[in-house]
């Protein structure tokens, strides 16, 4: 017998129902051409919604998902926007992308994000996270955008997963010098309901009466809803705001007290388990690593982060394309150890990295 779904109002959970009934536009598009990556995805779609009624111009969709994209482009069937299906990392069709449409904005959401899935495949995550990142960079500031924005995560501050390191060399690539392109890196915390994350796992595990799955009992995360999340972005872009950037987030909420709010929600008894984190997975997240520190607003909601930037970033970048082609792990991990000093990888990988030929 299917389980019965359990569909939670998520700003309800989180005590902030009505965020969402404030409109984003982001008037900085308007007449623009932008390119959003990770199109299809939760808040890369959300984003082109906002695109849309902001009067941008035109609107390329970027996903190595056929579905997610389809879907997204679907959604948006009479708008100004062209779906385009490839990778972040291939740079002839990123070169043929600019080259025939110019856009003046990029808003970079792909990404892959599921850190325990990431510590098994460490390949993919660096190359799309970090290498993927790099190249876009290099093709906006070849084919003269004006500004990217990159879309990072709380899980790049001091990393334990390859997920988070790879993302921070990410913002490393958003803090280089660049001689036109205004690029900036917004560290998001958690997106509550997005897909496979924690929340939506735990109304899937509500609806089918149990266990709820907890890590550990002290665990803690940031959530904030999508709508806010999109509302960040559109006013990074709307004040051209550069650099790193952090949100002023609510207090971070323990995931047994969201488990708990979620089965009182649904109405059912169900029972918490308690598990052990797994590799990667941090008992609390931190917005600030150390040797960085605040530098003051950048908006209403946003702060500007002192971060320290890396010399001969495109040599350690090309010395992990490299890496990656030969499949050695311990080179990849020696060479982003060096240019993430906070990161220490998990045992899974130590091990892997020892026994890989």
């Amino acid at each position: 017998m299917t389980a019965h779904p359990f569909a939670p109002d998520w700003a309800s959970l989180l005590g902030r129902a009505h965020s969402a009934d404030r409109p984003i536009r982001i008037p900085a598009v308007s007449g623009a051409r932008v390119l959003v990556t990770g199109a299809g995805g939760f808040i890369g779609a959300e984003l082109v919604r906002v695109l849309v009624a902001s009067g941008a111009e035109r609107i390329l969709l970027l996903d190595n998902c056929e579905q997610h994209l389809f879907e997204i482009a679907a959604e948006m069937s009479g708008s100004p926007c062209i779906p385009v299906l490839g990778s972040v990392c291939d740079r002839r069709l990123l070169a043929a992308v600019f080259d025939e449409h110019r856009p003046d904005t990029v808003f970079h959401a792909a990404a892959l994000k599921h850190v325990s899935l990431m510590e098994q495949n460490p390949f993919a995550a660096v190359e799309t996270n970090a290498l993927g990142t790099w190249i876009v960079a290099q093709a906006a500031e070849a084919y003269g955008a004006r500004s990217m924005i990159l879309v990072s995560t709380d899980k790049a501050a001091a990393p334990r997963s390859i997920m988070g390191a790879a993302k921070r060399i990410a913002e490393l690539v958003m803090l280089a010098p660049a001689s036109s392109l205004r690029q900036s890196a917004l560290r998001l915390v958690n997106v509550i309901g997005s897909p496979c994350s924690v929340a939506p796992i735990f109304a899937e595990q509500i609806a089918r009466g149990g266990p709820v799955t907890v890590t550990h009992t002290d665990a803690r995360r940031w959530f904030v809803t999508l709508h806010e999340t999109v509302a960040l972005l559109a006013e990074a872009a709307n004040a051209s705001a550069a650099g790193l950037l952090i949100p002023e987030p609510a207090d971070p909420l323990p995931i047994a007290e969201l488990a708990r709010r979620m089965i009182a929600a649904s109405g059912r008894s169900v029972s918490i388990l308690f598990t052990d984190p797994r590799p990667g997975e941090k008992i609390d997240e931190v917005l600030l690593a150390p040797g960085e520190q605040e530098a003051g607003p950048a908006t209403p909601n946003l702060r500007r982060v002192d971060s320290p930037a890396v010399h001969n970033l495109t040599h350690s970048l090309h010395a992990l394309e490299e890496a990656i082609a030969a499949r050695d792990l311990a080179q990849m991990l020696r060479i982003i150890e060096s240019l993430v000093p906070d990161y220490h990888p998990s045992a899974l990988l130590r091990e892997a990295a020892v026994t890989t030929p």
